[in-house]
């Protein structure tokens, strides 16, 4: 069984340690910040011997030099294409690679556009996936590096993940991308449903993620460009625009919201 252990970090990342009881080996995932995550592993009492970035920006893997010290041989993972930028790098992995963690499988994911090599880690068995910022809550990231059609090949993959897994994503961005998602999709009941939740979430100060990927279908607009019309009516999708055309415009639209 695998436990996750979730704490803010940074302004509004999320920091996250996985922890396998059986052997005890411990995985950030990702590192905001070094001195963060060695006190939520003092507290936890855990010791620390993996690594798992999802891509090369700052807030990602800052902390990696920081606490690859804390152990003797805390391995360090992350993505192939990016690899000349993760530092402290043992071992590159890219889409379709798999690992072991504990007795568990780890499965990587492609999930490229946020940036070019970005990656994400899957465990089928356990129903997590680990997607930094490809995909949100409500939204996904901004596309820095990609191009469109790599991103929504990207989302198309994430979203054929089961309904129940549990999505997690590396910031609190939620509130934002629900005034957005509302304004483009104001008939969504499933989506002014879960508005409300959020507000009320958010005002006791708690977490919206992680989230699932049966949640995301029904209420991301950009896991729902190519399926609901009242989207593509208001962002200008035209009847000749592909499935990246549809997505690069919900993309601009987010881009530019001052909701």
């Amino acid at each position: 069984m695998l436990t996750v252990h979730q704490f803010p970090c940074l302004s509004d990342n999320y920091g996250f340690l996985i922890h396998d009881e059986v052997t005890g080996q411990t995985a950030a995932i990702d590192t905001p910040c070094g001195k963060t995550y060695k006190e939520e592993l003092e507290k936890k009492g855990w010791k620390l011997t993996h690594i798992l970035n999802t891509h090369h920006h700052h807030d990602h893997v800052g902390g990696n030099d920081e606490l690859k010290k804390t152990g003797d041989n805390v391995k360090v993972y992350g993505p192939v294409d990016e690899k000349d930028k993760i530092p402290g790098l043992d071992t590159a992995v890219g889409g379709g690679d798999c690992f072991e963690f504990g007795p568990l499988k780890a499965s990587v994911m492609d999930v490229g556009g946020h940036t070019h090599g970005h990656i994400a880690y899957h465990f089928d068995s356990e129903k997590k996936v680990f997607c930094g910022d490809a995909l949100f809550a409500l939204g996904c990231g901004k596309m820095f590096e990609g191009t469109p059609a790599q991103f929504w090949k990207t989302l198309q993959g994430l979203r054929e993940l089961p309904d129940e897994t549990e999505v997690y994503c590396a910031h609190e961005y939620t509130a934002s991308n629900a005034k957005f998602a509302v304004s483009i999709e104001p008939s969504n009941a499933d989506l002014m449903k879960r508005f409300e939740v959020i507000k009320e979430q958010r005002a006791r100060g708690e977490p919206t993620v992680p989230t699932q990927i049966g949640l995301e279908k029904l209420t991301n607009p950009f896991l729902r460009v190519d399926i609901s019309e009242e989207i593509r009516k208001n962002v200008g999708v035209t009847a000749g625009d592909s499935g990246a055309d549809a997505f690069a415009k919900v993309r601009r639209a987010k881009d530019t919201f001052r909701g």
